[in-house]
This record gives C-alpha cells, structure tokens and sequence, in this order.
C-alpha cells in the first residue's frame, strides 16, 4: 500500500512541485513599430497592452516609435542631437527584462524604424526574451517575425515560438478598437506572454547568478 503524506501547512506531496516564491514583476517593453501616417498600429498595441497590464507578472512600457526620429547613418560618436533621441529609449530598454515588439509587414519584412531603433543597440537586447505582436493583410504580419527572429537571434535575444498575427487586421476591430471576436487572439496572447514570463524569468534568475557569456 502506498502512503502519501503531506505538508501540514501547504498541503502538498513531497514530491508535488513547489510554488515558487514570490518575485518582482518582469519589465516587458512593448515597442511599436510603425511610424506610418495613419498607420494600424495604435490599434493593435492598445489591443495588446491592455493584455498585458492585466497581469500580475509584468509592469508594461510602452515604446511608441512615431516619438523618436534615429538616424539610419550609425555612429559610435553620435552627435548630441542623435543622443537625444538615445536618451529616450535607450534607458528604456535597458531596463526592460522582455520585449514585445508590435510590427506591420511592409514588402514582406518590417518598418526601417525598427530596424534603426534595433542597430542602435546591441547590450539592451542580450539574454533577454522577444515576442511578436503582428498584423496586415493575408500574411498577418507573419513574415516579418520571420525576419525579425534571425535579427534577434543575431543580438543575443531569445525569440519565443508562440506568436500573436491579425490577418486582414482592419477588419477585425471595430471603430472603438475592440475586437470584434477576441477569443482566439486572447488564448494566443495569454501563450505567448506565459512563454515570455517563463524565459524572462529564467534569464533574469540565470544573469544574477552568473554573467551571459555571449
């Protein structure tokens, strides 16, 4: 006869997994990518970030591209102009433990001001989770995750495998912002962000114990 006992105060087998203590929220950046007049993404974005600030596990800073103006010419010496724009998001993502990054698909790929806003950096993005919040016509979007991953595995980041992509995106929102059938978007973006946490705090426990070798 097996006997099993339990832990008088939790409850729990001894060979249950063990609830982990409690932690500080991760810090998720949530970078919009497009800069487009009269661009989709403001929809999108709240859409998501409504998702998730409604959790406990991450404080969320929205990074709206249209509000910085990097130039594509790089430079280790940038003029103080240049680092002005910087000092706006650069901070930011250093402080961030995960990113998601909202973006339509232009030409197949994503908008040059995330790949500026990308080149500009390289330390913010090490040893640290990406996900990808995508929309657009037939594609959903999805072709530019495809490229954005082989950047970001480039930089050092972890990019995780669930994604979020609105196809034919103008039709699914209505004129408040809503979306019109949410069920589905929502399961996929409770997925991916449960993925983001998992990494974002294995990542943030593995960096304190050691520092990332890359």
């Amino acid at each position: 006869m097996d006997i099993t006992t339990h832990d008088p105060a939790t409850g729990a087998s001894p060979h249950s997994p063990r609830t982990p203590a409690l932690q500080a929220p991760l810090g998720l950046a949530v970078i919009m990518a497009s800069n487009r007049e009269g661009r989709f993404g403001p929809v999108v974005s709240d859409w998501f970030v409504s998702r998730a600030t409604g959790r406990t596990d991450f404080t969320v800073d929205l990074i709206d591209l249209a509000d910085t103006d990097l130039p594509t010419a790089l430079s280790f010496s940038p003029p103080v102009s240049v680092r002005g724009q910087l000092g706006k998001v650069t901070h930011r993502l250093a402080e961030a433990d995960a990113f998601v990054i909202v973006t339509p698909e232009y030409n197949h790929s994503y908008p040059a001001s995330l790949k500026v806003l990308i080149d500009w950096h390289f330390d913010e993005w090490r040893a640290k989770p990406v996900g990808f919040v995508s929309y657009g016509g037939i594609s959903g979007g999805l072709r530019a995750v495809e490229h954005l991953r082989q950047v970001f595995a480039e930089l050092h980041a972890v990019a995780v495998r669930d994604t979020v992509s609105f196809h034919n995106a103008g039709a699914l929102f209505d004129d408040e912002g809503r979306h019109r059938d949410p069920s589905g978007a929502e399961a996929a973006a409770t997925a991916m962000l449960d993925q983001i946490a998992w990494w974002g705090l294995a990542l943030r426990d593995a960096k304190s114990a050691r520092a990332y070798a890359g």
